[in-house]
């Protein structure tokens, strides 16, 4: 008794029938499918705008912006400072953030690819050996093999929407290493600026307190002489004793400058303290940064760009939930080869095809399929605000930046004037005083004075830096967009319209 699972070999003139009836079949089921692609039609959605407004010029600028923007591009090669660059190098390398934005993005690429082969047909391939008895009848073997091949066909674009989110997706990942890289170079810029402002102010105060020792000693002999009481030299000694005190502070901000400089750069905190032992001014931004209109300042911010793609990738999970809702076709066959041995699939077996053309469409889910497209243009509206939220972000950060630069500049003046007016003030009363011209009152306040406005100088000189650094970060931080973006007019920020 023949095996009920066997398919039996056909002569060569059934063999050509069964393939022409198979092209058959085939054509029809194709020609069903493009009429069903030429039926189909999907409503185009509402475009609303994304409103910003975006203005024309910086109003803090001392200059109206040009067109002709300066590039950005390693920014803290401008401060002229051969370590702050080899820091900033290091840390966009080896930076432990860094690493993981570019992992981040590796695997945003990755799930884009997956969607991607989502619109290509599946092939894939099987082989199998079968054993079987039935009663008192030998046993039968039958070994297959066979290849089955899929497409599922996107009429509705529910793939082609998915790609497009993970696109997206993958694009605003790679602004947001862009951004991490940014923020990263100005966080170490900032660092060093700090730690070397400590420097200069502990060297200031150390300074200070040499020449207090001097006052102090000197105050001394006058007691011996019976020329002050003891009054005064307490007075000096308690000055001196708080500029001492200021030493260690400056001290602790130094080692942990250091050690932040270190985990930055994706070193242990102490790796870089033989390095940064030595003291250095605190380094200057040449002035002749030139500022670009806020449109193409936006055009340069990595913040910026992945919040728009952030949008671009909702909107394709929302045409990716709509079509969901709708039917879907798929297309399958398979042809493989059956035999009772192993030797015979490549000789004398029997050839098993299939095709098989399949719809299928939701009828009740208690409105899940619906809630779900709910759910993603709520997401959709959060990514529009997210936008618009991180552009006006980004317009503060600049007039900020610009504020700070004009007011921090012009208190650096004021204070450089004070500061040599308070060390001629400080020369001319100790010289007086060890004349007994007049009383120590008017040293310790003049010394006093002087330390302070010395400090303030220092601390206002690394304030200009600072204020450099985060003028380079918010226009941009030398990044910029692929080539595709970069053909962007300056105005879509105010033009570009989304799907609602």
């Amino acid at each position: 008794m023949p095996d009920a699972c066997l398919t039996p070999s056909l002569p060569p003139a059934d063999h050509r029938a069964a393939a022409t009836r198979g092209m058959r079949l085939t054509t029809v089921v194709a020609c069903l499918m493009l009429a069903l692609v030429g039926c189909a039609s999907v409503e185009p959605r509402r475009a609303v705008p994304v409103a910003v407004d975006v203005p024309a010029d910086w109003t803090a600028a001392d200059v109206s912006a040009t067109t002709g923007t300066s590039s950005l591009a390693q920014w803290w090669l401008r401060f002229d400072d051969p370590l702050l660059a080899r820091l900033v190098a290091q840390a966009l390398q080896a930076n432990t953030d860094v690493k993981s934005a570019e992992a981040a993005l590796r695997q945003a690429r990755a799930l884009r690819d997956v969607s991607a082969a989502a619109l290509l047909p599946g092939v894939g391939s099987s082989a199998s050996a079968q054993r079987s008895k039935s009663g008192d009848y030998s046993a039968v073997n039958t070994f297959k093999a066979g290849l089955d091949a899929s497409w599922e066909l996107d009429i509705f674009g529910a793939n082609r929407s998915a790609l497009a989110a993970s696109e997206a997706t993958a694009q605003a990942s790679a602004a947001s290493l862009g951004n991490v890289q940014v923020s990263i170079a100005a966080e170490v810029a900032l660092n060093y600026i700090t730690l070397r402002a400590a420097q200069a102010r502990l060297m200031i105060a150390e300074d200070n307190l040499s020449s207090q020792q001097e006052t102090l000693q000197i105050t001394q002999w006058r007691l011996q002489a019976g020329l002050v009481t003891s009054l005064e030299a307490e007075q000096a000694r308690a000055a001196t004793e708080q500029t001492r005190a200021q030493l260690p502070v400056l001290q602790t901000t130094i080692e942990q400058t250091r050690h932040a400089l270190a985990v930055l750069t994706g070193e242990p905190p102490a790796a870089l303290s033989s390095v940064l032992a030595a003291a250095s001014p605190v380094p200057q931004a040449a002035d002749d940064l030139v500022l670009s209109f806020p449109a193409e300042t936006l055009r340069q911010r990595p913040d910026v760009r992945a919040a728009e793609h952030q949008v671009t990738a909702a909107l394709g999970r929302v045409a990716q939930a709509d079509a969901a809702r709708m039917p879907n076709f798929k297309l399958g066959g398979s042809l493989g080869l059956s035999a009772l041995t192993l030797g015979s699939l490549t000789n004398g077996a029997s050839v098993v095809s299939a095709l098989l053309a399949s719809v299928s469409m939701p009828v009740f889910d208690g409105g899940a399929l619906r809630a779900q497209v709910r759910a993603q243009q709520a997401a959709l509206e959060q990514a529009r605000v997210a936008y618009q939220a991180t552009i006006l972000t980004a317009l503060k950060d600049v007039e900020d930046a610009l504020v700070a630069l004009r007011g921090d500049r012009e208190r650096l003046l004021r204070l450089q004037n004070a500061a040599e007016a308070a060390g001629n003030a400080a020369l001319m009363a100790r010289q007086r005083y060890s004349s007994g011209l007049v009383d120590f009152q008017v040293v310790l306040e003049t010394q006093r004075t002087q330390l302070n406005t010395q400090d303030s100088v220092a601390s206002a000189r690394a304030d200009v830096s600072a204020d450099h650094v985060r003028l380079y970060k918010a226009l941009g931080g030398g990044w910029r967009p692929d080539g595709s973006d970069a053909t962007a007019t300056s105005t879509e920020y105010t033009t570009r319209t989304y799907p609602k």
